[in-house]
């Protein structure tokens, strides 16, 4: 690997600093500006000790210059959701299963869904407004104004 100053130098120099779109974090997102890799993380060429150059994720090589090690079994995670962003302050060494559940697993799975308590014109997901049909909730407050358009379309 290149010298670790130098490694952190070439990074800002082709970062930009933004507010962090979490503000528990505290600390500004530091942004690639470079062209992303295909999952839409910031890449890095480093020049290893075989004297080849080997592409780097560069949220992975700020954490291991300015915290240390990635401990075995473990990734990082962005607490920020800001793939470019490369501050190691945001980011949290998690087992797989934990990073994806904090990603977008929530919303793929359903258990974004199942976390509603309203339906989206408002009206509760309660005992008495709530029907279950095919493993999904419908509301029927929604469903008599539906019935109603209908009947007066007639």
């Amino acid at each position: 690997m290149l010298d670790q100053t130098r490694i952190l130098e070439r990074l800002a120099a082709r970062s930009e600093e933004v507010p962090c779109p979490v503000p528990d974090l505290g600390l500004p997102c530091w942004t690639w500006q470079g062209k992303p890799n295909r999952g839409g993380y910031g890449v890095l060429n480093v020049k290893h000790q075989d004297g080849g150059w080997r592409p780097v994720l560069n949220h992975r090589a700020a954490y291991l210059i300015l915290v240390g090690p990635i401990p075995d079994g473990l990734e990082p995670d962005h607490l920020c959701r800001v793939r470019l962003c490369w501050n190691p302050w945001h980011l949290d060494p998690v087992t797989r299963t934990v990073n994806v559940r904090r990603g977008l697993a929530p919303i793929t799975s359903g258990t974004w869904c199942r976390a509603r308590t309203h339906c989206p014109k408002g009206h509760p997901y309660d005992e008495a407004n709530t029907r279950h049909k095919n493993g999904r909730r419908h509301c029927r407050a929604c469903a008599r104004e539906r019935s109603r358009r209908m009947r007066a379309s007639r």
